[in-house]
């Protein structure tokens, strides 16, 4: 059996899986103003847990309300270190963090392959940063589930769509969009650029652009599908790298987002 190994463990999180767990349960011990309710989707940010983790651990902690109702995952990022004409899925088994391994749902990635923008790319997803962050959060909040990691590149947001049409046509798979926002703007810049771009995805914008989002694309592709379209869409949490770890002068933005 093949697995990906962790590619950012001790980088973007920490590669000691006791320190990891303990991290990744401080987080997720947030105050959140807004109702408990299980997602059906959620869109979270990629950035190192010091930047972005609080943020992400406002989405994930919706998920503990009831998370034997997830039995799979669709994990679906931008893909940052490969160039990718469309988008990847990896041909390996498992994936692996420090906290140990998950299973992949091999037969719902053969699904997704019949799409003619779906190419399997183990090179795009071995050192993508984007899907690896999210996994120790699942890890700890559901608990028997199989992956579906898809990293995207050059991809319309109908294509993207299609690939989530076609994997969520039962109750029991999340959809998990991972996606930053602005990047290397002022402090002020991006708060103006990044309060916009919110108010854009609550109304199901479909026409993001990579510089209000590192992850437009994937979430273009949420609006647009079918399972979407007409979700609600809650904002939890927004705010940028000099909120949390950063310096004000040249900031990533961050927000979670839950659909229902």
């Amino acid at each position: 059996m093949s697995t990906r190994a962790a590619a950012v463990a001790g980088y973007f999180y920490d590669a000691n899986a006791g320190r990891l767990q303990d991290h990744v349960n401080e987080l997720l011990n947030v105050e959140s103003a807004f109702p408990v309710a299980l997602p059906e989707a959620v869109i979270v940010p990629h950035a190192g847990y010091i930047y972005s983790g609080s943020t992400a651990a406002h989405a994930y902690r919706c998920l503990l309300v009831d998370p034997d109702q997830v039995k799979r995952v669709l994990l679906i990022g931008p893909a940052h270190r490969v160039y990718l004409d469309g988008m990847a899925i990896p041909s390996v088994d498992y994936f692996a963090t420090p906290l140990g391994r998950i299973v992949l749902d091999r037969e719902g990635l053969a699904r997704i392959n019949q799409l003619p923008a779906v190419t399997v790319s183990d090179e795009a997803h071995r050192e993508e940063h984007s899907l690896e962050v999210q996994l120790p959060f699942l890890q700890t909040v559901l608990n028997e589930f199989s992956l579906l990691p898809v990293v995207v590149g050059g991809a319309t947001a109908e294509q993207v769509a299609a690939v989530i049409d076609e994997i969520t046509d039962d109750a029991h798979t999340l959809v998990v969009v991972s996606s930053d926002l602005s990047h290397f703007l002022s402090y002020q810049d991006a708060q103006a650029i990044d309060a916009n771009t919110c108010q854009q995805i609550l109304h199901h914008v479909t026409t993001l652009e990579g510089e209000q989002a590192c992850g437009a694309r994937v979430i273009n592709g949420l609006m647009a599908c079918n399972r979407f379209r007409a979700s609600e869409v809650t904002l939890l949490h927004a705010c940028n790298s000099a909120d949390s770890a950063g310096k004000p002068d040249r900031v990533v933005g961050y927000a979670a987002f839950a659909l229902r």
